[in-house]
């Protein structure tokens, strides 16, 4: 078996996280809204030609849970944060969940992928695609628009949030490989 990591989905209740999560999984999506309290799942995937088994944290995101998240950051080698296009609320939390991943990783960048669910519900938008390309921009994160109903860049979420955590371990490798190296004058 190839890598293992733990992705986390992260965002405020009823974004659709755990409807983006058995989507992935399984290909079928959840019409019935059960409020998560906490659920892991596993699913093994082929991104760029290697094997990888995803761990992934499905969160609560209801306001009582909040005090949780950090216990879920944690966890996570990587997380999607997640916003609903129907929720400007949702939307506004956003920042605060990556600040709060970069604090609890005590770091300045995270592999971390926004995602602005339900883009199926265009009539009842209230958070402009262009909000969203913007907080990608500044925040210099992946952002997708995603529907959990019709399977809208969900895979490609993933995989985008893949090829960062590799990059990031690449990078540590190399980091380690050149601290051991040792110069006798």
């Amino acid at each position: 078996m190839g890598e293992r990591f733990r992705i986390v989905l992260l965002g405020g209740a009823g974004v659709g996280k755990s409807a983006i999560t058995i989507m992935f999984l399984q290909g079928k999506f959840l019409s019935v809204y059960d409020p998560t309290l906490e659920e892991t799942y596993r699913k093994t995937m082929m991104i760029n030609k290697k094997s990888c088994l995803l761990d992934i944290l499905d969160t609560a995101g209801q306001e009582k849970y909040h005090t949780m998240e950090s216990h879920y950051i944690k966890k996570g080698d990587g997380f999607i944060i997640v916003y609903s296009i129907t929720s400007q609320a949702s939307f506004d939390k956003v920042n605060k969940l990556i600040d709060l991943v970069l604090r609890c990783k005590d770091t300045d960048s995270f592999p971390i992928v926004i995602l602005g669910n339900k883009n199926d519900l265009a009539e009842e938008r209230n958070v402009a695609l262009e909000e969203g390309r913007h907080l990608s921009k500044e925040s210099g994160y992946p952002f997708y628009e995603t529907s959990a109903l019709k399977n809208n860049n969900i895979t490609e979420s993933f995989s985008a949030l893949v090829v960062n955590l590799r990059k990031k371990w690449d990078l540590e490798g190399l980091s380690k490989k050149k601290k051991k190296k040792c110069t006798i004058l």
